[in-house]
């Protein structure tokens, strides 16, 4: 299994009477829909990928059952006997991508080390992302934004806390495209509906734009750095745990409600950071 490639593993675990494959058969399914290895073939195999798909989805084990008898009655297969197949996800390293190397930057990023995340840092400004000013970046970027998309992953939770809106303007449209599987942004309500706006115009899919959080952060009203590198965090944390996606909020919170209950609407100027 390659690093960095989310994976499911189907393994037959118990047979019963005439079936294609015995127990210890194993099949790797991608993402991608590739496949090594077989545990059967046929339309069983089909379905075994169905759910595999599903397990990549939300990263939950599944233990499936077929009777292979009677197709007439459902069955996947005529063979006469019975298998269970046991799948299990193995999914990337969860990791924080920091865009915006400044003192909310530098603070997520250190909670996020601290917390067992893989860490990446971009910042536009090479200076900014010197490993004697960010240590525990594992991998610090500059130059062209372009740079970061081969460390985003479906298992990436991007955060931007640029300095200014123009940065954001140039640096999302990459990044919305990309697979990762959150994307927050920094900065008031209305610095986020103005920035929405400009995309648009610029030719950025509303679609797209509905992926990120903004503002992004839980409501603890929080105001130094660090404070708000917890809010940040604990976000994401809370959105990894629900399983999927669309359970990012699944405690009845809309989380574009957060930042603005945080640091309210008339104090952009606190995530302007430099």
């Amino acid at each position: 299994m390659e690093e960095g490639q989310a994976v499911v593993m189907a393994t037959v675990i118990d047979t019963r009477r005439s079936v294609p494959r015995r127990a210890g058969s194993k099949m790797l399914i991608y993402a991608d829909g590739t496949t090594i290895g077989s545990i059967g073939g046929g339309e069983m195999e089909a379905n075994v990928e169905d759910q595999a798909r599903s397990a990549l989805r939300d990263g939950r084990p599944r233990l499936l059952s077929y009777e292979l008898v009677d197709p007439r009655r459902g069955d996947v297969g005529v063979c006469g006997g019975e298998v269970k197949i046991y799948l299990e996800a193995y999914m990337p390293a969860a990791r924080i991508l920091v865009v915006g190397a400044g003192h909310i930057g530098k603070a997520v990023l250190e909670l996020a080390d601290w917390l067992g995340f893989d860490t990446v840092v971009y910042d536009d400004r090479p200076e900014h992302v010197e490993e004697t000013a960010l240590p525990r970046g594992k991998v610090r970027l500059s130059g062209p934004i372009e740079n970061v998309l081969p460390y985003v992953t479906t298992q990436t939770h991007i955060t931007v806390v640029t300095r200014n809106m123009a940065v954001d303007l140039e640096i999302l449209p990459p990044l919305l495209a990309s697979p990762a599987r959150s994307i927050g942004v920094m900065g008031s309500r209305r610095r986020w509906d103005i920035t929405r706006a400009e995309l648009i115009k610029r030719g950025t899919d509303a679609g797209l734009l509905d992926r990120v959080w903004a503002p992004i952060g839980l409501e603890i009203n929080a105001e130094s750095p660090e404070e708000i590198a917890l809010s940040v965090l604990g976000e994401i944390v809370r959105h990894r745990r629900a399983g999927n996606d669309s359970e990012g909020a699944d405690d009845g919170d809309d989380p574009n409600d957060a930042g603005d209950r945080r640091r309210g609407d008339d104090r952009d100027e606190a995530n302007e950071v430099s």
